[in-house]
């Protein structure tokens, strides 16, 4: 199994270090991909981007995903339904998430342009992943749209496995449900609020597919990410060895700020 994982790490390391097109050996140049790749403003902004990504999916998308966990376990009417309808997005292909946004956003017959024309705000009607100054946002929606369920339910099933005798003692005591959120159901969730910070954390900075069909990272390489320059470089450009050291350092990254968050969200 072992196996399995780390022998195409091991490739992609050996590869990074060769000058290679994909056909024959290849010229061997050590870290010379690395230093090209980090003089390289095109992959830095991109590496700024899934950093972007990062910072919204934790203040952004988990929040919201908490909320929805917290009020689907106090017991609303229709519980399962709800809990249901929220998880749809997790299990749909993100092809067909990605084609869904793509026509929410269209310019001329859009959901969201129409409804903008519809309340009188047509100035505001346009193409939204066509321009470079609101491509980026675009692409953060339907990203946290698709996930916020996967996170709500792993949260969900952690506030329902708390002891109801600790809600209800809270509650005989005068504690308000917000008072109970904060203070007791909260702070027990602090472990899954961690994993669901290091899922979410590590799913940005290697979010690809998503990204691939809404834009393909344009206009203009304003919503590129190191997974789709890593994709172009290797596959539309036959850059084989610097596409590779592109990869190792998303594995890298990835493996950085896992131990970094680890380190800064203690659990006693």
């Amino acid at each position: 199994m072992s196996a399995i994982i780390f022998i195409p790490i091991i490739l992609s390391v050996k590869y990074s270090m060769f000058d290679w097109g994909g056909v024959g050996t290849g010229t061997f140049i050590g870290l010379e991909n690395y230093k090209n790749m980090f003089m390289d403003m095109r992959f830095l902004h991109s590496v700024k981007n899934s950093l972007l990504f990062a910072v919204v999916s934790i203040v952004i998308q988990l929040p919201i995903s908490l909320l929805l966990a917290l009020i689907l376990a106090s017991g609303v009417r229709f519980e399962k339904f709800y809990r249901t309808v929220y998880f749809i997005p997790v299990i749909i292909s993100t092809v067909v998430i990605g084609q869904l946004w793509i026509k929410i956003y269209n310019a001329d017959y859009g959901l969201l342009n129409t409804i903008l024309r519809a309340i009188g705000q047509s100035q505001l009607a346009h193409d939204w992943v066509g321009k470079e100054d609101t491509a980026l946002v675009s692409c953060f929606i339907p990203i946290l749209w698709q996930y916020v369920g996967y996170h709500m339910l792993i949260m969900y099933a952690g506030a329902k496995s708390i002891p109801s005798d600790i809600s209800e003692a809270a509650k005989i005591d005068g504690a308000s449900p917000v008072k109970t959120a904060l203070y007791i159901t909260i702070p027990l969730l602090k472990p899954i609020l961690k994993v669901c910070m290091t899922f979410s954390l590590i799913g940005a900075l290697k979010v690809f597919d998503l990204i691939y069909v809404l834009t393909n990272g344009g206009p203009f390489f304003s919503t590129e990410v190191p997974s789709t320059l890593m994709y172009t470089t290797i596959f539309d450009n036959y850059k084989y060895g610097y596409g590779s050291a592109m990869s190792v350092f998303i594995i890298i990254e990835c493996l950085i700020l896992t131990v970094m968050l680890d380190k800064l969200i203690k659990i006693e």
